[in-house]
């Protein structure tokens, strides 16, 4: 599971005028697409071919559904040697104050001991994504989720702590698990000391230049965190929007709970949390259990639950949460990443519609509303695709337009193309910047390295 931040600037400035991909000038290649009717949402499947500059006739039912056009993709940065997992990989992207874009990705091994390290890579563009440059951002110039009283938050993942010097902890249980790489073990969160029952933020005031850190409340008598290589992270990742009452809610995972029973529920769901006072403090709001379709996964007794979920405010006001299943471990130990779920709420998120599968995969789902009224979502492994919606409605999702080739049944150096982790940023009505891992990238010597890239989409519903 990747430490992941809140990528709070997807909807920051989705008006905010800034320069362009050119995405008109060279040849691109131009595709015809008709919707297969009788396709299979439970089946890997390389989809609708868009690795260079492409131009999609996106077509359903024989009628024209979207026109769809990607840059030819901006290469940010390349490895100078081979890597292993972890480095070169994760990215995200943002826009500071300034409008300057920056891009962020990993530099450190994807385990616990890395979670609240600042060991990552970045580069900035001031053309709007044409040209970067590797540097680090100015602090001062860096945004957060806007608040409506002109305070900006986001989330901070402290290093993790170790549970020897936690001496009032108190386990509640202990797993083996099947399907994770280490064992945990569970604490009741209201039950555990004050160094790991909360979440940190760091919040900017209107006025200052300087982020302050501060321990925010958590209130959810049902939840459960763990220690895993006795060390407790102290976690809370996911994505978090203004509802219409002006109140913020997240939807986060790692999402352990206890059940009726009292025993804890060791297949994860995603979990909502309210906020009434700019973020101070946040209480349960409602759950998605982990709740498989076992017709399609016949492998969900055995996945980790359901993680990495992405959600939407959609224009009625009701919630659409797309969310990943997997094991833990990849590809590597022969279960693989699980099929893709959405769920709907009409009630901010106290309750929600039993998940169905829309995809056959996807790591890190991510979704960006654009003003144009179409629904962006990202995800990857394998490749990295991009999927359009009108509606949100589980049955309306494109098929995936593809960035990487990969084979659908191969081995797992094949099958790994990409982390599969993306970012989104809208850039105007109708289009975004899309920031993605290559890991087959030739450089100048034909040798294969790591790359990190970015592509400007432009999308119109017909």
């Amino acid at each position: 599971m990747k430490n992941i931040s809140f990528v709070f600037c997807l909807l920051l400035m989705v008006a905010c005028k800034t320069s362009k991909l050119n995405i008109d000038d060279g040849k691109a290649t131009k595709v015809a697409w008709n919707e297969d009717p009788a396709r299979s949402v439970g089946t890997i499947s390389f989809g609708v071919p868009a690795i260079n500059k492409t131009v999609i006739q996106y077509r359903r039912n024989g009628k024209d559904e979207f026109a769809i056009t990607l840059s030819e993709p901006k290469v940010i940065v390349v490895a100078d040697k081979p890597q292993i997992w972890g480095y070169y990989q994760f990215p995200t992207i943002s826009r500071l104050s300034d409008k300057t874009l920056h891009a962020d990705w990993s530099m450190h091994l994807d385990a616990i001991q890395s979670y609240g390290t600042s060991a990552v890579g970045s580069a900035l563009s001031k053309d709007g994504g044409s040209t970067w440059q590797l540097g680090e951002p100015d602090s001062t110039k860096m945004t957060g989720f806007p608040l409506a009283n002109g305070e900006m938050i986001k989330v901070s993942d402290p290093k993790p702590i170790p549970v020897e010097t936690l001496k009032s902890l108190k386990p509640i249980d202990k797993t083996n698990f099947k399907y994770r790489k280490t064992n945990f073990t569970f604490y009741k969160l209201a039950d555990m000391p004050s160094e790991v029952n909360g979440i940190w933020l760091k919040r900017m005031v209107p006025g200052q230049t300087k982020w302050n850190l501060e321990k925010a409340t958590l209130i959810d008598p049902m939840a459960v965190r763990y220690s895993s290589k006795e060390l407790v992270p102290v976690v809370w990742w996911g994505d978090i929007h203004t509802l219409k009452d002006g109140s913020l809610l997240a939807g986060v995972y790692p999402g352990y709970y206890l059940k009726e029973t009292g025993e804890v529920d060791k297949q994860m769901g995603v979990v909502f949390h309210r906020s009434t006072d700019n973020g101070r403090s946040w209480k349960f709001q409602g759950r998605i259990p982990f709740n498989p379709d076992r017709k399609i996964d016949v492998m969900a007794t055995d996945r980790i639950g359901f993680t990495e979920p992405t959600y939407e405010v959609l224009a009625d006001g009701s919630l659409l949460c797309v969310i990943r299943s997997a094991d833990g471990d990849g590809v590597t130990n022969g279960v693989g990443n699980g099929p893709m779920y959405a769920s709907h709420s009409t009630d901010n998120g106290v309750s929600w519609t039993k998940p169905e599968v829309i995809a056959p995969a996807g790591a890190l789902p991510r979704l960006l509303r654009l003003q144009n009224g179409v629904l962006v979502l990202s995800a990857g492994r394998p490749g990295v695709q991009l999927r359009f919606s009108k509606s949100g409605l589980n049955d309306s999702w494109t098929d995936g337009i593809e960035m990487l080739p990969y084979e659908s049944q191969s081995t797992q150096e094949q099958y790994l193309v990409s982390c599969g982790y993306t970012g989104l940023l809208a850039t105007g009505p109708n289009r975004f910047l899309m920031i993605y891992s290559d890991f087959r990238y030739k450089n100048e010597a034909a040798e294969k390295r790591k790359a990190i890239k970015v592509r400007e989409i432009i999308v119109d519903p017909k």
